[in-house]
């Protein structure tokens, strides 16, 4: 690997962490020797271009016995390697992309290393960080030997009918990858009163094919299913059996199965206990579904589907902060800044009184965030006003039955909208256990990518590091 051409030289220079990317990108071509370092103009979603290096070549791949070189590229941003690579395939000329659950229709890739991705130093250890490029990239070779993200284009001059039929099968409409036979399925799992503001909401934002309501007995939330089942509404079906889920897009939880225990721990048991009997079969009934939880506690319920689905983190969030952060970013320019700047505003971690606030800096008349920027001393008089006018602003059913649709639309529709959701915190800002935290994540079809770290004041490390405490002191004594 060359690090001594002008061009990689002077990129280099500009990286914050250049040493230590030398010494990741030392080991990466003592194990892939072929793969090039180049430096290049990188162009965000939002037209931002910032020159950057990349890393090309190919990756050797095994399926049904035969070897094949799939073509990536990486683009490694300047906080590498202390943030993952954004992660593409190359098609050349007689390629076609597979989109599928690890590659989306533009060529990007998803995997489960790159939204935990951790290269934190432990301090007076051995450094072995618990995330690597070679790691991923073994890990980017395991998933595709399962699912080939690539075909061949001369498939469709009929050289073969099986390659032909294959061919077809995976043939695209558009550029936004909707399928030919894709239907846009929602189901909400809970027939309470958030039940019944989420099918509301949802039928009002979004243009889904149909949308199902499934009052499932162990839930304590009912009461809402009769009215609709006497008022019907078109693409709305009201069912009891958890198998009219199937083949959804989203999943929205919302049941809750509240009991008369007096104790906390008692009371999130039994939520516990519900959701062992349920979300196992919805994740094997849609297991390509991004799962989307507003129970209570939404941050340990959130964990818990996780757990028991088994699905990638990507594919199951939770509400979490994404009522709160969009109120807060209203309020500052609505009620605080006079000449609406369009400032945006996060509220991370727990769903508690220890939520923390970012600001985003927005591309102008975009949804695209350029970078997560703590709150500074001049900006905390503004912050602290916004977030004392937050307080007392309840979370009712019908503002977290709109927080719902909203996240739905955007996975939906692949808006790649971002979202402050309940997402695995682990590996996030130093964060070293496996809990689930709001945090601002990129929402599309395949489900959640979750932002790069940023540094915060000391006193709102204190809040996230005692909601992982609390997170993690709770979880060891629920019974999954």
């Amino acid at each position: 690997m060359d690090f001594n051409s002008e061009s990689v030289k002077k990129v280099l220079s500009k990286y914050k962490f250049r040493d230590v990317a030398i010494e990741e990108l030392n080991k990466v071509s003592r194990v892939h020797p072929d793969m090039k370092l180049i430096s290049a103009t990188y162009t965000s979603s939002d037209s931002l271009q910032k020159d950057l290096l990349k890393l090309v070549g190919n990756i050797p791949v095994r399926y049904q016995g035969r070897s094949y070189n799939l073509p990536i590229l990486l683009w490694l941003l300047d906080s590498f390697p202390f943030t993952p690579p954004v992660c593409f395939l190359r098609p050349t000329s007689s390629m076609v992309i597979r989109e599928g659950k690890h590659v989306d229709s533009k060529g990007r890739i998803h995997l489960p290393g790159l939204h935990t991705w951790d290269h934190v130093r432990e301090p007076q250890t051995v450094f072995t960080p618990k995330s690597s490029v070679n790691g991923l990239l073994a890990e980017m070779i395991a998933k595709f030997e399962e699912e080939p993200p690539l075909g061949t284009r001369s498939a469709a001059q009929g050289d073969s009918p099986n390659d032909l039929l294959a061919y077809v099968s995976n043939l695209s409409l558009n550029e936004g990858g909707n399928r030919l036979d894709q239907e846009f399925k929602v189901s909400v799992i809970g027939g309470g009163d958030l039940g019944i503001a989420a099918v509301l909401s949802i039928m009002a934002k979004c243009c889904v094919d149909k949308l199902v309501l499934i009052d499932v007995p162990e839930s304590s939330t009912k009461g809402g299913t009769m009215d609709l089942e006497i008022f019907s509404l078109p693409k709305v079906e009201v069912s009891k059996d958890l198998s009219a889920s199937a083949g959804s897009k989203v999943v929205v939880i919302t049941a809750n199965a509240w009991s008369d225990e007096q104790s906390y721990l008692s009371v999130v048991q039994t939520n516990v206990d519900m959701y062992r009997s349920i979300i196992p079969r919805l994740a094997q009934l849609s297991p390509k579904a991004v799962l989307l939880v507003a129970s209570q506690p939404v941050d340990i319920m959130t964990h818990v589907a996780w757990r028991q689905s088994h699905l990638l983190p990507t594919q199951v969030i939770g509400v979490g902060c994404n009522l709160d952060s969009e109120r807060l970013s209203h309020i500052i320019n609505i009620s605080l800044v006079a000449n609406n700047t369009g400032k945006q505003a996060w509220v991370i971690g727990e769903l508690s009184e220890n939520k923390v606030a970012l600001w985003g800096n927005m591309g102008p008349g975009t949804d695209q965030l350029q970078a997560l920027t703590p709150v500074s001393n001049s900006t905390k008089p503004l912050m602290d006003r916004a977030l004392e006018m937050l307080k007392g602003r309840g979370q009712r059913s019908w503002s977290v039955g709109l927080s719902i649709a909203d996240i739905t639309h955007s996975i939906v529709t692949d808006k790649k909208k971002i979202h402050s959701v309940t997402t695995l915190a682990e590996g996030w800002g130093g964060i070293g256990s496996k809990v689930f935290l709001s945090l601002p994540c990129i929402l599309g079809e395949n489900g959640s990518t979750r932002l790069p770290g940023v540094a915060v004041g000391s006193e709102d490390e204190m809040k996230l590091r005692e909601s992982v405490a609390c997170q993690v002191n709770l979880f060891m004594q629920l019974r999954l």
